[in-house]
């Protein structure tokens, strides 16, 4: 039986495919990369925002419009939570529904369906939310993604993960590192811890510096881990240990993805994230520990209530605190959070504007810390070659998410090599190979 898996939003639903596609694997099926040669098409769908939702029903809707009677069509993930009887309701095409914690029922599904089993579309019993202790993992590339824990506690007015995802569940650190394991042994490099928030690693267990021991554990016990790199934390939950671990074992990447959502004290207070004087300490004390730290991070625009003034103090915290990597995203009104009941609303054209002008002083703030990097020589990943180009990162970029160096020289993919930086954009870097 062959199947076709499109996933979609964040690095999260990508490591639940990667154990979607093992799993299938090991039920003897194989993966084809165009619909039409499928006998089974499942979405991996996102449910943060409403542009999500979107492309999230669109993508089932168009499979659904073209699927043959003898194939199926299955939706899991993140959309399911909220959403799975209005997928029931809207595309009846659909012959599955699995939330995001359930996949693992998926070669029992299929088997169900393919047995006359297609009376009514099949919607998996909601159980009690519990992390996935250990998944079979079969990594697309050289990076892989690893997710340490799900849900989420955190009250962030803005976000409706906790009602898609429930509070936080960590996996214990030796199902951590026998993945981690699973992952070296498929031929990743790079592996990348990924959460709603990795710096909660553990809280559930009672442990506020989880992360710290997890990561001194993969460095010292993983054997062939060559990148280790961290995403999504908190700034309010690194702790003192945790940046000790980043600067004292060279697998660990001298990048941290940090997202800070504003800068003005009272947006930050209404969003309900830390006060602009805990992210200004935690910065400095990364900092101060790792001075060739890349960060990423993001920002929203247009939060309810925003002034002229406090925007201008998120471009102002732009331009102090130079950051290698940011994200700027336009607010967006979500149903069920606190954020969707404030009065004052920021009209969508100003939000328009704001997040482009965000983005086009991070642009000049981009390019200039590439143009810093001309001369340097970096250790690079690589990825893959078109046109001519070998494609590479460096430690300061995620896949997917960041730039890219250009060599222009064909590298075997999976391999690291020796680059010495000629020429930089505002977002990528050209390099020679160096001998």
């Amino acid at each position: 039986m062959r199947y076709h898996l499109l996933t979609l939003g964040c690095a999260k639903n990508i490591a639940d495919s990667d154990g979607i596609g093992a799993l299938l694997a090991q039920a003897g099926m194989t993966r084809v990369d165009q619909a039409d040669a499928a006998d089974i098409l499942i979405v991996n769908t996102c449910g943060f925002l409403q542009a999500s939702r979107r492309e999230s029903l669109d993508a089932l809707r168009a499979l659904a419009k073209l699927k043959r009677a003898d194939q199926f069509l299955i939706a899991v993930g993140c959309l399911i939570a909220r959403y799975g009887e209005t997928i029931r309701r809207e595309i009846p095409r659909v012959d599955a529904v699995l939330d995001a914690g359930q996949w693992l029922a998926l070669p029992r599904v299929i088997e169900q369906l393919a047995g006359d089993w297609r009376a009514s579309a099949y919607t998996e019993t909601p159980g009690a939310r519990a992390i996935i202790a250990r998944v079979p993992r079969q990594p697309q590339g050289p990076s892989a993604y690893l997710k340490i824990a799900d849900g989420c506690d955190r009250p962030c007015a803005f976000c409706i993960i906790p009602a898609i995802k429930g509070a936080q569940r960590s996996k214990t650190q030796d199902a951590v590192i026998a993945e981690a394991r699973d992952l070296i042994a498929q031929g990743a490099q790079e592996i990348i811890l990924v959460a709603q928030d990795t710096t909660a690693y553990g809280w559930d267990f009672g442990d506020r510096d989880a992360l710290a021991t997890l990561i001194e554990k993969l460095c010292t016990e993983v054997d062939g881990l060559r990148w280790l790199r961290l995403m999504y934390a908190f700034p309010g939950h690194i702790t003192p240990r945790l940046i000790e671990m980043m600067a004292r074992y060279p697998q660990v990447a001298h990048y941290l993805d940090v997202p800070l959502q504003h800068a003005h004290p009272e947006t930050l207070a209404r969003m309900k994230r830390p006060s602009i004087a805990v992210t200004r300490e935690m910065l400095r004390a990364l900092r101060a520990a790792l001075p060739d730290l890349a960060i990423r991070t993001t920002f929203i625009v247009g939060f309810p209530g925003e002034t002229e003034d406090e925007y201008a103090a998120l471009l102002d915290f732009l331009e102090e605190q130079q950051f290698d990597r940011v994200g700027v995203f336009e607010f967006s009104r979500e149903d069920g959070t606190l954020a969707a009941t404030l009065p004052d609303q920021v009209p969508g054209k100003t939000k328009k504007y704001r997040r482009e002008r965000a983005m086009a002083l991070q642009q000049k703030i981009s390019l200039a810390k590439n143009q810093q990097c001309i001369g340097r020589e970096m250790r690079v990943l690589v990825e893959g070659f078109g046109e001519g180009m070998t494609i590479a990162r460096s430690y300061r970029d995620a896949p997917e998410v960041d730039g890219v160096i250009l060599v222009q020289k064909e590298l075997p993919i999976g391999t690291f090599a020796r680059v010495k930086i000629t020429r930089a954009m505002e977002y990528d870097l050209v390099g020679q190979v160096q001998s």
